[in-house]
């Protein structure tokens, strides 16, 4: 269904009675909402609570920012050096601005929130602005975007850099198999004809490649969180993996060592993906969190 938040709308997936505890999951750099597999969220609907997913502004069916074009990186990169804001379409800020409005477009009062990679930022921004609104907070395979923190290891920048410029969904389909191959969860790997259909389903449901790059840009131009992080008082739970090339376990372990309290459990094996492996194991992580706050 499509929710209204001022001037965007957004496509949103709610499941399990609305009188539940709603857990919100926000999806990561160019993921859409069917990237939460069924493997992390129904184990939860199972327990007793309601399950929100949506696509993020720019990706999936909601609201496209395509009238502000492609970002200049290299002006972003040379500003942000510079110590000064750059100028993007929309700050990470924006993005947990989208999430208070779309929960209160469902009247949903409060929320846990759970967020992966980029969402992790989100839900990290999202839970300092509106402490109220966040039952608990859990951050997976996400950062405090610090800039003294490592960046993706050097096979993982390359393959992230090497996106085809060809539009043909089988070419599109295999960089995808590509990129899991290196940043995927070696020990939680999908079943590769799996993976493939799951990657078609997603290209073939929406493929917004320039929305990536402007909520990339978005990344890029988000100052580190140290500071915000300490000030959390929510339970919080936060998940990385030991083998995550993309953003590094130091990466992890920094945002739970500055929110106050918070847990920090490292999964041996896991990488930067969400494959059904995976969640699955992240659903008997995530449970005791949830059902403890």
């Amino acid at each position: 269904m499509q929710v209204r938040a001022g001037e965007l709308s957004f496509e949103v997936d709610r499941q399990g009675p609305e009188d539940a505890p709603a857990v919100v999951m926000i999806a990561g750099l160019g993921f859409q909402l069917i990237d939460w597999n069924e493997a992390f969220f129904r184990p939860l609907l199972d327990a007793g609570y309601q399950i929100i997913r949506f696509d993020n502004r720019d990706i999936g069916l909601s609201s496209k920012f395509e009238a502000h074009g492609i970002p200049d990186f290299e002006k972003l990169l040379a500003t942000k050096m510079a110590g000064q804001t750059p100028e993007v379409p929309y700050h990470v800020s924006d993005m947990a601005d989208d999430l208070a409005a779309i929960l209160e477009g469902l009247q949903i009062p409060a929320a846990h929130i759970v967020g992966m990679s980029m969402g992790g930022m989100v839900a990290q921004i999202f839970t300092h602005k509106y402490p109220t609104k966040a039952l608990s907070l859990t951050s997976i395979m996400s950062t405090s975007s610090d800039p003294s923190l490592p960046g993706p290891a050097p096979e993982a920048a390359a393959i992230m850099a090497s996106a085809p410029q060809s539009q043909a969904i089988d070419d599109i389909v295999e960089f995808g198999l590509k990129v899991n191959d290196v940043i995927g969860s070696p020990k939680f790997r999908w079943h590769r004809s799996a993976l493939e259909a799951h990657i078609r389903t997603c290209v073939e449901r929406s493929y917004s490649p320039t929305g990536y790059l402007r909520q990339y840009a978005a990344i890029l131009a988000t100052p580190g969180r140290r500071e915000t992080l300490k000030e959390i008082q929510n339970k919080t739970l936060v998940i990385h993996g030991t083998d995550d090339p993309l953003l590094q376990p130091v990466c992890g372990k920094d945002v739970a060592e500055h929110v106050p309290g918070a847990e920090y459990i490292e999964v041996t094996g896991m990488g930067h993906d969400l494959s059904p492996a995976l969640c699955s194991r992240l659903a008997e992580l995530v449970l005791p969190h949830l059902d403890g706050a």
